[in-house]
């Protein structure tokens, strides 16, 4: 059978001569070519008088021959590495990122941590969400970014202070007493004052080998986190008596288990839905244990209620922020709903970092309804604020205008603050989900965030090396040990007969059951 005259058409394609083609390539490869070195040229001047037209009367910065040895520029930032000459334009210095000298003891000569505080008072419900951060996100505020950075370095005293050491007999507990926590840790410059501590426990039944076999002070209870409260001059400051509440993240291993959950628990006979681990943690007690005969959700409660009750006597005006990191934002949510629920005249925010959803659609309009604002600060790279339901929550979050009054699918609450570890030149570019999820990536890339446009800023004033405490996502140029946070020698120390051992607590610093009750009078200031 013959083929149609219009198939054997349509196989047949016109040859073209191969030296039109190579003619044409030739051109294509001359054009590209020249059209990236005009781009590249026409950037450079451009970038030239920009810097020039403000910078060309400042005086150059000289640098010693022993410097020379040590300064290097980072290689993934400058493509060709050009020679250090002595005298190096400031131009030239303000586009490099920290180098190994940047993190040798020089004195006074050293750029200090911190940058000057602000008085906000007349701002204050402003930055705390009174319209919902409504232009001072894109861009950053800066008054905004110090507080949020503030309440996220309250947080993370809550990992700093813990004592997760599986063979010591306090595991589990805060390694200082409430009233040397901040001097411990450096935090008295913010200007508050601990009045409580809050522990919890997670009905979860795990193998021996995951107990705490050597913990001799609880073995039911870990420290959640504290109640704070702004002392005298903050206060004047901030513009009322902030009452602060820091939420621990996941570290226990029961509390891992908790996490892992993903069903739902009804909250009492309403429609709202959280997450049923994150309750458990938040609102499990036993009669006979010693720090959790009451739960962390009363004894949290406890201490706010006498907090307000006292200082509103007096006449002061009252906020209340909430914050916490993974777990830790989970619960500051939880206890938002309880507080506006006894206080609703009361102005609280939460301000959660790296925090999971937490409930329904009717656990987030019962907050909006409650006027609890909440501001998530997330990171791009980071899967925990995806979960619960990382596949199934993802899709159907696409179709709101279907699913939006499903009761078992999860919602995020509040407004989103999300960072790109892309953004820092001195973070790894290699993928670590672990260490996205760490609190001084968050509060390291919070300092040098402008606007999801703008590029790290050069000026943050946050230590870089804070990122490597318990990570290693520094670039290694920077020459920044890994996880360098921890206590010399692993905490053994060496006796007057010369002989390593392991020494006891001070008697301050032991955990007591009594810091669980609520004081009778707030802290001097």
């Amino acid at each position: 059978m013959e083929l149609s005259p219009m198939r054997n058409m349509a196989k047949q394609k016109p040859e073209k001569p191969r030296r039109t083609k190579r003619v044409w390539r030739l051109k294509l490869n001359v054009t590209w070519q020249r059209m990236k070195k005009a781009l590249k040229s026409g950037l450079r001047n451009r970038l030239r008088v920009h810097l020039a037209s403000n910078l060309n009367k400042l005086p150059t910065l000289k640098i010693n021959h022993h410097d020379l040895a040590i300064i290097r520029p980072i290689q993934h930032v400058m493509k060709k590495k050009k020679p250090i000459r002595p005298t190096m334009p400031l131009e030239k210095l303000i586009q490099l990122p920290y180098t190994a000298a940047d993190f040798v003891d020089r004195g006074d000569a050293m750029t200090p941590t911190k940058s000057p505080v602000e008085n906000i008072s007349t701002r204050w419900r402003e930055l705390h969400g009174l319209h919902n951060w409504e232009g001072l996100i894109e861009p950053l505020h800066p008054w905004l970014r110090r507080e949020v950075v503030k309440y996220g370095e309250f947080v993370e005293a809550t990992y700093d202070a813990f004592d997760f050491d599986p063979l010591s007999e306090f595991c589990g507990s805060c390694r200082y007493n409430p009233n040397k926590l901040f001097e411990e840790l450096g935090l008295t410059k913010h200007g508050y004052k601990v009045t409580k501590y809050i522990y919890a426990m997670s009905h979860v039944d795990v193998p021996e080998w995951f107990e705490r076999s050597h913990c001799t002070w609880s073995k039911d209870s870990n420290w959640m986190g504290y109640v704070a409260v702004s002392g005298d001059a903050e206060t004047t400051r901030i513009g009322r008596r902030d009452i602060l509440v820091a939420w621990r993240g996941t570290v226990a291993p029961t509390e891992w288990y908790s996490d892992l959950k993903t069903s739902l628990q009804r909250l009492g006979k309403t429609n709202i839905k959280v997450q049923s681990g994150f309750l458990g943690v938040y609102c499990s007690k036993g009669e006979f244990t010693r720090y959790n005969k009451l739960s962390a959700s009363e004894q949290v409660m406890e201490e706010i209620r006498r907090l307000i009750t006292f200082f509103r006597d007096r006449g002061e005006e009252v906020s209340l922020t909430l914050c916490g990191h993974s777990l830790g934002g989970a619960l500051a949510l939880l206890n938002a709903y309880d507080a506006a629920t006894y206080f609703p005249d009361l102005f609280i925010s939460v301000i959660s970092y790296a925090a999971p959803r937490v409930g329904n659609i009717h656990f987030k309009e019962k907050l909006n309804e409650l006027g609890v604002k909440t501001l998530r600060v997330v990171v791009k790279q980071d899967i925990v604020p995806k979960l619960p339901g990382f596949i199934l929550n993802t899709i159907l979050n696409k179709f709101t205008a279907i699913t939006g009054r499903l009761k078992w699918i999860y919602r995020h609450v509040g407004t989103q603050l999300k960072l790109n570890m892309l953004h820092s030149p001195y973070l790894r570019r290699d993928p670590d989900y672990t260490g996205c999820h760490n609190l001084e990536i968050y509060l390291h890339l919070l300092d040098g965030y402008v606007s999801k446009t703008s590029k790290f800023r050069w000026n943050a004033r946050r230590d870089v090396a804070l990122v490597n405490k318990s990570t290693n996502m520094l670039i290694t140029e920077l020459k920044i040990p890994e996880c360098w946070y921890e206590r010399p020698f692993k905490g053994l120390v060496l006796n007057q007969y010369g002989r390593w051992v392991k020494p006891g607590r001070q008697a301050e610093h032991i955990p007591s059951s009594l810091s669980i009750e609520s004081c009778q009078e707030p802290p001097p200031f």
